[in-house]
């Protein structure tokens, strides 16, 4: 549920207010940081540990993100008492974040954001809530981030090549404007409805959830896919294994090298391809023939 510090619960409103504006990080101005359970180390907040965790420098199987709702303590910036998350600190008193949000834990000091808690959504949103209405039909969130296999690792390493959460699907709030005139159907996202369309490639998408084409320049993310595959040796085995592979962005069939991160387009560059079921490549080793 989310709040705003109120003078009253304390008897000295200038000890509540201490700090105010002085703590934070790059994300958010807040006066409190994180423990975050899956590592058990302190960060400013979760944006600050996803960065660090889930960037280019960790080794892919040990690169992680921490849920918002799964953070269970908060350490005070003016006087360092780890407490469990809560508004205002258990022993100092200073309200550490005058927008406080109990079901994402979350705390901000600039409430200009007009944050709010979207219920349905499950997370906080800005905006003000009076401006944006929840549309339930567009479809289910499904997070793959929290789902880990070698065959999802180049989803992941997107992830964090391009800064936002894979997801398939994500329920959506939208502007008061299209209240009633947002003409939108079941799961209308998995189709070619023009609203949730929209909101699909601003939200968490590369590619279009119709064609699966990249909607905008990939070329920096493709560049550092080089670079983490070319640091990414595959075991002896792998190394002579072709496989065949379908373009989404130019529609060209290709054979190529297998990799475990993804499967680069020769023709346009492009990582946004998948595997094809095609004869067996020509050129294959004994090798290839057998892990197939």
């Amino acid at each position: 549920m989310e709040a705003v510090c109120d003078p009253k619960v304390s008897k000295n409103p200038s000890v509540m207010e201490k700090g105010y504006g002085e703590f934070g990080c790059s994300h958010y101005r807040r006066r409190c940081k994180i423990r975050a359970p899956c590592c058990n180390e302190i960060f400013d907040c979760r944006h600050c540990h996803n960065e660090s965790k889930n960037s280019m420098e960790v080794d892919l199987f040990h690169r992680h993100e921490v849920p918002r709702h799964d953070i269970k303590r908060v350490i005070c910036s003016l006087c360092d008492m780890e407490q469990d998350v809560r508004q205002h600190c258990i022993n100092c008193g200073v309200c550490m974040g005058k927008y406080f949000c109990s079901k994402c834990n979350f705390f901000d000091d600039d409430v200009l954001k007009n944050q709010y808690h979207c219920d349905e959504c499950g997370i906080c949103r800005t905006g003000g809530a009076e401006n944006f209405f929840h549309c339930n039909k567009c479809g289910k969130i499904t997070d793959l981030s929290c789902v880990f296999s070698p065959e999802r690792s180049f989803l992941f390493s997107l992830s964090s090549i391009i800064d936002v959460p894979i997801v398939s699907v994500e329920e959506c709030c939208y502007s008061m404007i299209l209240k009633n005139s947002h003409s939108c159907v079941e799961k209308a996202m998995h189709h070619n409805c023009a609203v949730c369309f929209e909101a699909s490639l601003k939200r968490s998408r590369y590619s279009c959830p119709v064609c699966s084409k990249s909607y905008s320049d990939m070329s920096r993310a493709w560049e550092r896919l080089d670079q983490e595959i070319a640091s990414t040796t595959m075991p002896q085995i792998y190394q002579n294994k072709m496989v065949w592979i379908l373009c989404n962005d130019c529609g060209e069939h290709s054979e190529v090298n297998f990799h475990i991160l993804a499967h680069k387009c020769p023709k346009c560059r492009s990582y946004n391809t998948r595997l094809t079921r095609g004869g067996a490549a020509s050129g294959s080793s004994e090798i290839t023939k057998r892990v197939r």
